[in-house]
């Protein structure tokens, strides 16, 4: 059937996707039209990527950051923080001359065990436990399609509320935004992203999410709002919020084409530039099972038109030819970063690396080098507040108040000396916590520990003993295993320096299986060196005050990542003296000058290939392994050797600022990117 006849009726229920069509062997032809609505759709994805649509005339930014998380309200990561703290240096920055973006997110309502959110009357509490007073304004229906694969009308309480100095939006509805856990929920996923008591996972949240600021929009652009204004940027962050750009750009011009939509109507949405904003690419929202259920949820009676028609541009990638699926499976971020008017991603490195490597930019490698090479794709470094993460009084005496009777102090790159005061304490700290299960189970509850030692007496000369910390997820994004394996390569090298052996503390939230990977290091590494290995502690789980006081006292902060977008956790130890020993790759090229405020290593291989160093490097180091070994065994070879060199790199690590909204900072970037369309 060819796609003009596809739509001669308009009341044909066929023109919903068949249930499982992407089960079944199938091609995606697209057909010869002259029809305009359908050689728009069909030729939308090349002129996107070829930077073809003219960025409109925004004088006055009035922008909505559209986001699944926010680290005030559910973070989960690094997306969440610039959800937050990007509106507000935005706000801050240019709020006087009336520029602003709104912070757009759901409003979680559970108790995933972990995390919980409660409305209480006008009073909002969120996973982050923070409380502001919120104003329903309006309710909206949002078509979706529920239990029985049938569109339904959900109802969506759109609620307003201040905080900080950012305006925001809540969209609230009980069956995709509850984080109870369902029965079946798989025990890593947790807060937005639990499989809820519906069965609601996490792509049909979002998609679902994406579907209702489309409704929200429609709503403002008719008339049936009148409180919030209509926005002149949309703010897309990360795949959560993929779809936008189709039911903006295709949804709208199918409708016209089935007499469903004024075409005036379409064209005022369809002109809302999108910036999609991406951290992760490993990370895309991939949903098999439920493909046709959200294509069918996200465009209605116009699906089959739209999907037949969403022609990818050309590339040399045969999975990706259809917008809206990667081979045979629904894809949420493929959506936007076929058709956004700008794509960002969180390093400049991280940007290069995506659009060169296959290991890197996944099925999206050769668009991303296309729409790089057409100036529509750019890099720009997340950035953070720096009077948060800096050592401050009053995070030290809330740290002091916790453990009871510590007494970390502040200290800035004009009073590194107090720096060693941290260390004393954090000694004592962590050898009372292995002598005293009590006092543990109070401090650290829920955390596991491996065979921790009491190390105050045996460390001599605290001086000159380096400590060593990593306090990442235990995922394999972060490289626990390498820094194991560089570990024990050094074991042998300390066995003359038993007081001054280093002390390590590594782990985090997240796998069992490195947790117990570290613990096997502990002991290999106790079968050649025992002073060491007594000075390896290793954990699993969180606790922000133990976290913070690791980084308060160390010297060093590993990161032996196999890929790092941007990294904020060598930023935060920057600002704390720790010097990061990290993985030349994505963000933390741009972040850490080796030798001057951190160490890098010489070269990075990203599937035995080598990403980043010259050949002579690369062909000496052979694998990320040795690389890291070597950088390791530099940083402490320094820290012995040469104190004034590692004092001057802590001074210079803690002068240095990526706060949003210093003078040339991210934020004046993404003013640029919003006005302009360009850097």
């Amino acid at each position: 059937m060819k796609a003009d006849e596809a739509i001669a009726d308009k009341d044909k229920s066929t023109l919903m996707l068949e249930k499982n069509f992407n089960k079944k062997k199938f091609t995606v032809n697209y057909a010869v039209t002259t029809n305009p609505n359908l050689l728009e759709i069909q030729n939308l994805s090349r002129k996107q990527c070829l930077s073809k649509t003219s960025w409109p005339q925004i004088v006055q930014i009035d922008a909505w950051m559209i986001s699944a998380e926010t680290a005030t309200f559910m973070k989960w990561g690094g997306l969440g923080m610039i959800a937050s703290e990007l509106p507000e240096a935005f706000n801050r920055t240019f709020g006087a001359d009336k520029h602003k973006v709104t912070v757009v997110t759901p409003m979680y309502l559970g108790n995933t065990g972990k995390k919980k959110a409660v409305l209480n009357g006008n009073i909002y509490e969120g996973a982050e436990r923070v409380h502001v007073a919120v104003e329903k304004v309006k309710t909206i229906e949002v078509k979706f399609c529920g239990d029985k694969n049938i569109l339904s009308k959900f109802k969506v309480d759109v609620f307003l509320a201040h905080h900080e100095n950012s305006d925001y939006i809540f969209l609230a509805n009980e069956r995709f935004f509850n984080i109870d856990p369902h029965k079946d929920n798989p025990s890593a996923q947790d807060g937005c992203y639990i499989l809820n008591k519906y069965g609601i996972n996490e792509v049909e949240r979002f998609a679902f999410f994406s579907k209702a600021v489309y409704a929200l929009i429609k709503a403002i652009c008719v008339g049936e709002i009148k409180d919030i204004a209509k926005p002149n940027v949309l703010i897309a962050n990360d795949w959560h919020s993929g779809a936008l750009s189709g039911l903006l750009k295709y949804f709208t011009v199918a409708q016209v084409e089935r007499q469903t939509m004024l075409k005036s109507l379409a064209d005022e949405i369809k002109s809302l530039p999108v910036v999609h904003i991406a951290h992760h690419l490993g990370y895309q929202g991939w949903d098999y099972d439920n493909t046709s259920k959200i294509l069918n949820s996200l465009y209605e009676d116009t699906a089959a038109i739209v999907f037949k028609n969403a022609k990818a541009i050309k590339n040399s990638n045969p999975r990706a030819t259809n917008t809206l699926i990667v081979h045979d499976c629904y894809n949420q971020a493929s959506c936007n970063f076929h058709l956004a008017d700008r794509v960002v991603t969180v390093s400049k490195n991280y940007m290069e690396e995506v659009s060169k490597e296959l290991g890197f930019g996944f099925d999206f490698r050769d668009i991303l080098k296309i729409r790089k090479d057409h100036r529509d794709f750019f890099g720009i470094v997340n950035g953070y507040d720096k009077n948060l993460i800096s050592p401050n009084t009053s995070k030290i005496e809330k740290v002091n108040a916790y453990f009871g009777d510590t007494e970390f102090t502040t200290f800035d790159e004009k009073s590194l000396a107090k720096k060693l005061q941290n260390k004393k304490e954090f000694i004592k700290l962590i050898s009372k916590i292995a002598i005293d299960e009590k006092y543990r189970q109070k401090v650290i509850p829920l955390i596991d520990i491996y065979k921790f030692e009491n190390v105050a007496k045996s460390v001599k000369n605290i001086e000159k003993t380096p400590v060593i910390c990593a306090t990442s997820r235990l995922v394999e994004q972060k490289g626990y295993d390498i820094a194991a394996q560089a570990i024990l390569n050094l074991a042998q090298k300390y066995t003359n320096r038993k007081e001054e052996a280093p002390i390590f503390v590594m782990g985090g939230a997240g796998d069992i299986n490195y947790f117990e990977m570290l613990t096997k290091l502990k002991d290999k590494v106790r079968e050649v060196n025992p002073q060491m290995a007594e000075r390896i502690f290793v954990f699993r789980g969180y606790r922000d005050e133990f976290a913070y006081a690791v980084q308060l006292a160390s010297d060093f902060y590993m990161m032996p990542c196999r890929f790092e977008p941007c990294g904020l956790t060598q930023m935060e130890a920057m600002a704390k003296g720790a010097l990061p020993v990290a993985m030349s790759t994505g963000g933390l090229v741009d972040t850490i000058d080796d030798g001057i405020d951190g160490f890098r290593t010489e070269a990075f291989f990203s599937n035995k290939r080598r990403v980043f160093g010259t050949n002579l490097a690369a062909q000496r180091l052979k694998n990320n392994e040795n690389a890291y070994t070597e950088t390791l065994e530099k940083a402490l070879q320094t820290f012995y050797e040469n104190p004034e060199k590692i004092k001057q790199m802590q001074i210079n690590a803690m002068h240095k600022d990526f706060s949003w909204d210093v003078e040339g900072g991210s934020v004046y970037k993404y003013f640029n990117l919003l006005t302009s369309g360009h850097l």
